[in-house]
């Protein structure tokens, strides 16, 4: 059956075309991103409360909401920010699985639900948005550009956001600088006073005359009629016409108010090439193609600016992932490619042109049948699916170099090719696929790796355990048909040929001359091959090597972060960024800059937005990184003196973003308390200590002092003597301060709301405001001031919770080549623990980064141990053996020195990424041992001595060994040196399985024949013991 199958060319070369056909297109279908789509299990909850403290907000809103959900299962933490106006809320779930997941988020969709009750009536409902990764960051952040901030900016940038949120992938649009229409009724404080009108009749003639009411249907002979009341129009002086109910005489609205068409208190400002701006943040959905995605703004951007001089209107391209995107991508098809030909040179090196061709095209066969169950599975191609094709890339053509030399080995000794290809597959079936199913148990664990590195890195994993299942077909099937049809032969050897056995041959006696002098002193040679592991682990332990837990990529862009002090208005905020970005320009040198965008209000950090009239930020998007032009880092240190130093904002920071897994600033710790003040001097302290070390740099908190506020509570004795009701005194505040919505209506597609405030510039002062006179039932009138006690003092612009009490949140970002994460958190940790004492009722929590590297460090350390013995197991079974598994995996620690050597050549950081990486490399490490054990017990049972089959395996074992670890090498060596495009994420991965594997592959060539002879003497003495007796 067999025989037929590898005979059978048509059928093994129209199977060969079909997968490439299908692979190829299936490739090119592949959505294309970045990082892969993950969810990252948190979910946010926010919820606005028009005009309310801070502290209103805490009591009213984010308390209701938290005592909501403190019951919901599988909550790793909740934390919750309490700003003017507006809570916030983020849950975090621990890692469990999509099922469990969507079960969880509807019990909190429903705690929620149940939650409004208790909420204010001014409170908007509960927006709850669920964060993945292809959501939390924009893929394209574009301006909406004008000469003037009019209403022609808005209406022309809300009918592009609509635009966009109709374009194909499109999740949803987060517009910043956007206000919604108002229909004002603006009154006048003095006027009203002198006719004696309240600011309740103002708001009262509005809400009655301004409605549309549907009074019915009525029969009228053999017609029904529908009857509508009709009263609402966009025009202002439809309602400026209509008269004061309860005034004396004939008295229009337009008399005591001005009625104008406006927008809602802007609390956002932006600006573009110092031009007023909106702008929009397109965020895709999850697995849609952020290349074809963002070339569909592009050409809406494109159509729409033919038109700016009808519009008034230009469309920026402020930010554009795409571009990390394709170089990401670029750089992994560049290294993949490099790869491929360094992986053809190395067998043809070894296996000649003809053999090498067979063997080399039997990698785009695994790839396309890759690719194909990849795009079956919903996958996207991205930088994640390219690495793990990159790693296995040098592992596919392994099982197969085993098989063609063998099959080499035996048609350069005369047989024939059918016999040559059925011998081979015999002597090497077992040892191969022992081999491919010790690398898949190394690599499989590794999808269990819980939290976001685990998610990110799941697919790895499976590209190469698919890949390496597909390529035993290939050597098992495919290669030796292609073989028997290309009828390879010796009978006639070239110069090359001859050259290449001459070489060969050198090699295999000079690796058997020096082995034979290790096996003579091997309790000399054990040690010298130990002593190596012993330097690596007093390597690393002395600091040698650099530590960067996340080590990633920086994206082309950065923020320039200003925060200002509490009261400031959004405008001077706006005044003092521009200041800021001016510093910026002088810094950035030609073709750096994309475009930059100056805002206030609001302040992007790298897991929530920061609100509020007193923050600002500035972003930078840069060009791709080219010759001649700075990376980010650079960038930032040469501007950052002129930029820090520009007087007025009380911090100005720097905020680079990364590509990678998401993490939290690598010094995150939440200062947990009761007391406000308690909390406020321990961050005080902790920034003390912060500012100790150089290494510490951009530290902030997140707690600010808001704006000063007048507090003001009923006199209810006064209001009794007055005869006036309280709801009335409230209303009338509300009236004369923020206004208040009374109606609405849908105009042009959007609504529009109608408000009803005093004239800001007839209340100038508070002490204007106080004195209004309000009328009272009996004629007359009593000011405001006699019917309140008032109190000024400064709030609190911004109240965190963590796990549901009071926190601080203090983040610091730390020097590179200075304190790596877990010694930055220990140095703090260990000054705070002199000072502890004096603060008993705060307890510091310690996040961040730092939560991330240990869950992922202590389940890569589980998920190794669980690898090896999965690989023990299958080798205990192939082996049938407790000792020789043993020995076999004794190349793992020899592997663990390569990569300590490699990194500290090369200057690589010890990462997460690299760590994966070793463990990854413990299942390729084992591959050269088991083909040296598997031919040296065949030799032993054919008869063989001890000594003779340990060096008869060795020497007819080291060429296919040095092939297999050349041509993995070969495939990672780019990816490694950066041949292709440099990588700090995937680059230490590259270098730790490069170093790791060619230095254990030395050293397996002369510590396993040692340990083989040392320990199968008894072994072998029974072997000759039974042939004797046979």
């Amino acid at each position: 059956m067999f025989q037929r199958f590898i005979t059978n060319h048509v059928l093994a070369n129209l199977a060969f075309v079909l997968v490439l056909f299908i692979g190829l297109t299936s490739y090119q279908s592949l959505p294309r991103q970045q990082d892969p789509t993950i969810n990252f299990n948190w979910i946010i909850v926010t919820t606005v409360l028009p005009g309310a403290s801070a502290s209103d907000v805490e009591s009213k809103v984010t308390g209701p909401l938290e005592d909501a959900i403190r019951s919901l299962a599988d909550v790793k933490f909740v934390s919750s920010n309490s700003r003017e106006g507006i809570s916030s809320m983020l849950v975090r779930f621990v890692d469990i699985d999509q099922r469990t997941f969507d079960k969880r988020l509807s019990d909190l969709r429903r705690e929620i639900q149940n939650a409004e009750a208790e909420l204010p009536d001014e409170a908007l409902d509960p927006l709850i948005l669920e964060i993945t990764s292809s959501n939390a960051f924009p893929s394209a952040t574009l301006a909406v550009t004008s000469l003037a901030d009019d209403e022609n900016l808005r209406a022309q940038a809300t009918r592009i956001k609509k635009d966009l949120e109709r374009l194909k992938g499109v999740s949803r649009i987060d517009p910043v600088a956007l206000p919604d229409p108002e229909l004002q009724v603006n009154f006048d404080l003095a006027e009203i006073e002198n006719l004696g009108i309240s600011p309740q009749q103002v708001a009262n003639t509005v809400t009655a005359f301004f409605q549309d009411e549907a009074a019915g249907s009525l029969r009228q002979g053999d017609r029904n009629w529908l009857v509508r009341v009709v009263g609402t129009a966009s025009d202002p002086s439809y309602l400026a016409e209509r008269p004061v109910l309860g005034a004396a005489g004939e008295l229009n609205l337009g008399r005591v108010a001005q009625v104008e068409r406006a927008r809602e208190k802007a609390s956002y400002l932006v600006r573009v090439d110092q031009k007023p701006a909106v702008l929009l943040a397109v965020m895709k959905k999850e697995s849609a193609n952020t290349l074809e995605l963002v070339e569909r703004v592009q050409a809406y951007m494109d159509d729409r600016n033919r038109f700016a001089m009808d519009t008034g209107v230009e469309l920026v391209l402020i930010d554009d992932q795409t571009i990390a995107t394709r170089n990401s991508i670029a750089i992994m098809e560049n290294n993949a490619l490099i790869g491929l030909i360094l992986v053809l040179v190395v067998a043809w090196l070894f296996l000649g042109t003809r053999i090498a061709l067979l063997t080399a095209i039997g990698i785009p066969f695994v790839l396309a049948a890759t690719f194909w169950v990849l795009a079956g599975t919903g996958e996207t191609l991205n930088v994640t699916v390219l690495l793990g094709v990159v790693i296995v890339l040098g592992m596919l053509v392994d099982d197969a170099v085993v098989v063609v030399e063998s099959i080499y080995y035996r048609l350069q000794r005369g047989f024939d090719g059918l016999s040559a290809v059925k011998g081979a597959l015999h002597e090497v079936a077992a040892p191969v696929t022992a081999a491919v199913l010790t690398t898949i148990a190394a690599f499989m664990p590794l999808m269990l790796l819980p939290g976001i590195l685990g998610k990110f890195m799941k697919v790895i994993p499976m590209v190469v355990s698919i890949a390496l299942a597909i390529s035993l077909i290939e050597a098992f099937w495919m290669l030796p048909s292609h073989v028997l049809a290309a009828k390879v032969g010796f009978a006639k050897k070239s110069r090359i040929q001859r050259a290449r056995e001459w070489f060969t041959h050198r090699i295999q006696l000079f690796y058997v001359r020096m082995l034979i002098k290790a096996l003579r002193r091997p309790f000399l040679a054990l040690p010298l091959a130990i002593l190596p592991f012993v330097a690596a682990v007093g390597a690393l332990g002395q600091g040698y090597i650099k530590m960067d837990f996340f080590a990633s990529d920086p994206m082309r862009l950065f923020y320039v972060n200003v925060e200002m002090p509490p009261a400031t208005p959004v405008s001077r905020t706006m005044e003092l960024v521009a200041r800021v970005e001016d510093q910026v320009r002088k810094h950035v040198n030609e073709g750096e800059v994309r475009e930059m965008a100056a805002y206030a209000g609001q302040m992007f950090t790298q897991t929530e937005p920061r609100i509020g009239e007193h923050y600002g930020q500035i972003l930078v998007g840069l060009n791709p990184k080219a010759e001649g032009l700075r990376d980010v880092d650079e960038m930032i240190e040469a501007m950052r003196a002129d930029v820090t130093s520009v007087v007025g904002p009380v911090r100005i920071s720097f905020l680079r973003m990364a590509g990678g897994p998401p993490v939290a600033k690598p010094i995150s710790i939440k200062v947990r308390g009761d007391d406000y003040q308690e909390l406020r001097q321990a961050t005080d302290e902790l920034i003390a200590i912060m500012a100790t070390n150089s290494d510490f740099i951009d530290v902030e908190d997140d707690a600010a002092r808001g704006r000063y506020e007048l507090e003001l509570e009923l006199d209810t004795d006064a209001i009794n003597r007055a005869g006036l009701n309280p709801i009335d005194v409230r209303r009338t505040l509300r009236l004369l301060v923020d206004g208040e919505i009374v109606a609405s209506m849908r105009d042009q597609g959007e609504k529009l709301d109608v408000r009803v405030r005093a004239l800001p510039e007839s209340r100038p002062s508070l002490e204007r405001l106080l004195s209004y006179r309000m009328p009272l039932a009996g004629g007359g009138s009593i000011p405001l001031s006699e019917l309140v006690e008032q109190e000024r003092r400064q709030s609190l612009g911004n109240i965190r919770h963590y796990n549901f009490r009071r926190a601080i949140t203090l983040e610091a970002d730390l020097v590179e080549g200075g304190l790596d994460t877990v010694a930055a958190n220990a140095y703090v940790l260990e000054r705070w623990k002199a000072i502890e004492a004096n603060y008993p009722n705060i307890a510091l929590d310690f996040s961040g980064e730092l939560d991330d590297i240990q869950e992922s460090l202590d389940s890569i350390a589980v998920l190794f141990l669980f690898g090896v013995g999965l690989m023990y197991m299958i080798l205990g079974t192939q082996f049938r053996s407790y000792w020789q598994p043993l020995m076999i995996l004794a190349t793992v620690p020899m592997a663990f020195t390569g990569v300590v050597l490699g990194l500290i050549l090369t200057q690589n950081p010890l990462s997460l990424f690299t760590l994966y990486g070793v463990v990854a490399l413990a299942g390729i490490a084992v591959n050269a041992a088991i083909v040296l054990i598997s031919a040296a017990n065949s030799r032993l049972e054919a008869g063989m001595s001890l000594m003779h089959a340990t060096l008869y395996a060795a020497r007819r074992r080291v060429i296919p060994i040095m092939i297999t670890t050349l041509t993995t090498i070969a495939g990672l060596f780019s990816l490694a040196a950066g041949l292709g495009g440099d990588s700090l994420i995937w680059g230490p991965v590259a270098t730790s399985i490069v170093w790791g594997l060619g230095f254990s592959s030395v050293l397996t060539l002369f510590v396993i024949p040692l340990l083989y002879r040392i320990s199968m003497r008894g072994t072998a003495k029974k072997i000759a013991q039974q042939r004797k007796t046979t």
